[in-house]
């Protein structure tokens, strides 16, 4: 027998000593929430489900009760939902609430049931409908909902949103309707939803209390932030409260980003009186943000080191202990200021205070009687997509031929979950005399930065890069006890244009390490914010003479 594993205390003491709940009467402890659930409840519970439902033609049909016999159709539990098409998860009529929610379908990486892949939790869009409201309630990508941003698929721990390891999507938020409740995934990828199963779980009541409010959630971005104002969240005009946001950046800057306050402005006050003090203060870390999750707060996504160029971020805040009340309106904003290198600063000063130009999303959560004026509408599939930061990508793959390695063997490598191209593989002989070569043009001279983007694993060596002989940066530890993507920024320079060589040579490997093995997906030279070349600090510094990687 398998020994049962328990959760591990680290997750469980923050749920069992520190959950609290809002309640008319104040904040009740875990323990009286148990105590609750002796108490009766009203109403009558309901499931929306994917459950296969056989018609009168064989075919599914949605007013069918669930087959359940001894046929395989019994186990067609999910759907396919084509490029365009609208799929509607739940059609219920009220009073009611929705009490849970839970998702799952297949990650977009290609499967032998999904050959070419799958549409990404970015390209779903997911509405909720309340009553006889025309814009939905709650509009945004399925995965910025459950706090997976960037189309990426990460595990979630939190109090009212939780996704597994497994890729299963959960939502605790309770969401109570009157007259009726739709709830749809609309595919506006390029590439099918593949097996979406579903359970919507809510509880069918007598009546609702006349002053009961609706739940909201909106998505919004700025691609990239926009000069000489803040990031708006939410701005919205009634009577409600806010209950939480989920933060979503893509740095284009290096160094770090959130140096700037959230500032909160209730009900038409001229100056914002809830003013914080700093992005991660506000997301109640400390220091700057790391990987971390609690039941009302926390980073679930932190891909690579904040002072990269291209580094991805989420993180969630939840106000369930502290809602934060409006009588007639509220405005959730954040400046967005931080650290910059001296390049883009027009004083070529090293200061912690520069206003920021990265990517920005966000999903604004609230409760609100009747209808938000939040005009805020989620752009296309397309149009939420990052723009790429790359001038240009040479794919190593199209290296491997003998003259572009010394000896050993030199191949390609499909990594789905990393990659969509192939990377180069290089297993050398021996450490002595190994090493790959990658040309890459400059076609104009401006500021770049150059990165290898690399694969690191338990059998992987250290590698020290040139350019045209010039020794960059310091040697490439590529040893990780798990295979993942890395990049490695080389250098900040305005080349010349023409043709430039890139080496990577072994000089050893790590002590942890199986092997001095190479996996390399893209040599790329990835652009610089606009005022760089606007200001010129360093266009003619000799790259040659004192290669340098500004942070």
């Amino acid at each position: 027998m398998t020994p049962r594993k328990w959760p591990s205390l680290k997750l469980l003491v923050p749920f069992v000593c520190f959950l609290l709940i809002a309640t008319d009467q104040g904040l009740l402890s875990a323990q009286a929430i148990f105590k609750e659930l002796a108490k009766p409840i009203e109403g009558r519970s309901r499931r929306a489900t994917s459950a296969f439902r056989k018609g009168a033609d064989g075919k599914y049909d949605r007013k069918a009760a669930p087959l359940g016999d001894d046929t395989e159709l019994s186990n067609e539990d999910c759907f396919w939902i084509e490029p365009g098409k609208t799929h509607v998860v739940l059609d219920a009529k009220g009073p009611g609430a929705i009490t849970h929610i839970w998702f799952t379908f297949f990650p977009p990486e290609p499967h032998e049931w999904a050959p070419k892949g799958s549409a990404t939790n970015q390209d779903m869009l997911l509405r909720m409908y309340w009553d006889d409201q025309k814009k939905p309630g709650v509009e945004a990508p399925l995965g910025d909902f459950f706090c997976n941003a960037f189309g990426k698929r990460y595990a979630v721990t939190s109090l009212p949103v939780v996704v597994g390891e497994s890729g299963s999507y959960n939502c605790y938020w309770y969401m109570p309707f009157r007259k009726s409740a739709r709830i749809e995934v609309v595919n506006q990828g390029d590439k099918p939803i593949n097996l979406l199963y579903y359970n919507v779980d809510w509880i069918q009541l007598d009546a609702l209390p006349e002053n009961t409010p609706y739940f909201y959630a909106q998505y919004r971005q700025e691609y990239p932030l926009k000069n000489g104002t803040d990031y708006v969240i939410l701005d919205t005009q009634g009577h409600g409260h806010f209950v939480g946001t989920v933060l979503s950046v893509r740095t284009r800057s290096p160094n770090w980003f959130g140096e700037g306050d959230e500032k909160i402005t209730i009900d038409g006050e001229e100056k914002p009186t809830i003013w914080g003090t700093g992005t991660e203060d506000y997301f109640l870390q400390a220091w700057g943000l790391r990987k971390d999750m609690t039941p009302f707060f926390g980073t679930a996504y932190y891909d690579q080191y904040y002072r990269l160029i291209g580094s991805h971020i989420c993180s969630y805040r939840w106000h369930i202990a502290d809602p934060i009340a409006f009588k007639k309106s509220i405005k959730v904003t954040f400046e967005h200021y931080g650290w910059i290198s001296k390049d883009e600063n027009p004083d070529y000063k090293q200061i912690n205070w520069n206003e920021r130009e990265d990517d920005f999303s966000s999903v604004a959560y609230w409760y609100q009687t009747g209808e938000p004026t939040f005009t805020a509408r989620a752009p296309s599939a397309k149009e939420r997509r990052l723009p790429s930061l790359e001038r240009t990508i040479v794919f190593a793959k199209d290296y491997k031929d003998s003259k572009h390695h010394g000896p050993g063997l030199a191949g390609e490598q499909e990594l789905p979950k990393l990659y969509d191209q192939p990377q180069l593989t290089y297993k050398p002989k021996s450490a002595e005399d190994a090493w790959i070569e990658i040309p890459i043009e400059v076609k104009r001279k401006e500021p770049l930065r150059l990165i290898v983007v690399a694969t690191c694993g338990p059998d992987c060596g250290t590698y020290q890069a040139t350019l045209d002989g010039v020794k960059l940066a310091a040697p490439l530890d590529c040893y990780a006890p798990e295979v993942v993507s890395k990049e490695f920024p080389l250098m900040d320079f305005w080349p010349e244009p023409g043709v430039y060589t890139l080496q990577l040579e072994c000089v050893g490997k790590n002590k942890l390490s199986d092997g001095v093995n190479l996996g390399v997906e893209s040599v790329r030279l990835r652009e610089r914010r606009p005022r760089v070349e606007k200001y010129g600090h360093e266009k003619d510094r000799n790259w040659r003479k004192e290669p340098r990687l500004n942070q």
